[in-house]
């Protein structure tokens, strides 16, 4: 099997090194850039390959481009999009050390939602994916493949389809942070007590009972983060 990871293309190289630029403050907020020829050989690119990076940045709310100005770096905390969080989540060097806490409390305002939109819809598929969670293994690891699983199908099968937008867009992110968190064996243990919980509700399709639970475990999940990091 091919393990090897594929070969960055020069606008997605061009790319990264814009982001690594912003976010160091080497290309501050609300600076403008060089002209596109010194940036091009800033950057060690040809001016067309530039100009689709800069499209890119642009249409993510890195970058404000205007005809005739120069390109201005947005303020992304303030002007960015969804693209601008997506990135970020890719990024753990360049995130602030309360970044995950905040995409938790996130989640505790989504969570229980689209937990009790599921149930009302699919309670039989989230009673058999839970029965399955019964025998998890009891790794980090599996308990990080687990707990994406239910919530992917939790908002696969919600009536909101933004849901599962926004969760996607963490991906990557999720895996890297729900091993970290399931490294504590009370993690694992509390979370296989919500899973058990959670099981009943969908047994019962109790979708209302199962949003209260929800909040509540994922108010202990970002108290526990906090306490651990």
């Amino acid at each position: 099997m091919n393990k090897w990871k594929p070969i960055q293309k020069p606008a997605e190289i061009a790319e990264q090194r814009l982001l690594d630029a912003i976010l160091s403050g080497r290309f501050a907020v609300n600076s403008y850039l060089p002209g596109e020829r010194d940036l091009a050989s800033q950057i060690g690119v040809t001016r067309p390959t530039l100009r689709e990076a800069l499209q890119r940045l642009a249409r993510e709310g890195w970058l404000d481009i205007q005809h005739g100005k120069p390109t201005r770096v947005r303020d992304y905390w303030l002007e960015g999009s969804m693209g601008v969080l997506s990135t970020l989540a890719q990024m753990p060097s360049q995130q602030t050390p309360d970044f995950v806490a905040h995409l938790l409390e996130i989640r505790i305002l989504l969570a229980p939602a689209y937990t009790r939109q599921a149930m009302e819809s699919a309670a039989a598929e989230i009673v058999a994916l839970l029965a399955k969670l019964e025998t998890i293994e009891d790794t980090p690891a599996a308990f990080a493949d687990a707990d994406w699983e239910l919530h992917h199908l939790l908002t696969l099968r919600a009536a909101n389809p933004i849901f599962r937008l926004l969760l996607n867009s963490f991906q990557g992110m999720y895996h890297v942070m729900a091993e970290q968190y399931f490294t504590l064996a009370e993690n694992r243990e509390r979370s296989r007590a919500y899973y058990t919980e959670l099981l009943a509700c969908a047994k019962k399709n109790a979708y209302l009972k199962a949003e209260t639970l929800t909040r509540d475990v994922m108010n202990e999940s970002l108290a526990q983060w906090k306490k651990s990091s």
